[in-house]
């Protein structure tokens, strides 16, 4: 069951999913319908950037156009892991696929404590699913005061974004796991 939510004043849709159990051993992924995804852009500082995350036909698509106007630039979907990341994880794994566009993944951590903090790593999609694999040792900080290396066990959320430029965005999540 899917619900929405508008909360007033700060630009920010939520979708609730009930979680699903992932299946197999610790290789498997876990559909994307599995997790609770909150939609925000960058209206929450003043951007113009418009979409919506929802789940269709067994993932999540994040859809709508981009804009740098105003100083902003992106449109995510978002999942908390409170636990973070399994001890030992090397890397994400993503069976998306998109418009063509080239999309990231933010990941949040126990010391991103400011809005504009996170690690990023990119990916490019096509029209078919496929599997990306992204290292962990590949995730980039957001500033220089942050700390290099991502720990899989201190991730506290997962974003998939279209950012950065000028763009219709249209990419869909199938499943995530780690390796």
């Amino acid at each position: 069951m899917i619900t929405r939510r508008g909360l007033l004043g700060a630009g920010l849709a939520m979708l609730s999913v009930r979680p699903v159990q992932a299946q197999g051993g610790g290789a498997a992924m876990t559909p994307a319908t599995g997790f609770d995804w909150s939609y925000l852009a960058d209206t929450v500082m003043g951007g113009v950037s418009e979409g919506q995350a929802r789940l269709e036909g067994g993932a999540l698509r994040l859809t709508g156009r981009v804009s740098t106007a105003n100083r902003g630039g992106f449109i995510q979907a978002r999942t908390e892991m409170p636990g973070g990341l399994p001890a030992g994880a090397t890397a994400l794994r993503l069976r998306v696929r998109g418009n063509g566009e080239r999309y990231f993944v933010h990941l949040r951590t126990a010391r991103t404590r400011l809005p504009w903090q996170y690690y990023q790593q990119g990916f490019e999609t096509g029209p078919d699913w496929a599997e990306v694999v992204l290292p962990l040792s590949g995730f980039v900080a957001s500033g220089r005061m942050m700390a290099g290396a991502v720990r899989p066990e201190e991730v506290r959320s997962v974003g998939l974004v279209a950012y950065g430029r000028d763009h219709v965005a249209d990419v869909s999540l199938a499943a995530l796991g780690t390796v």
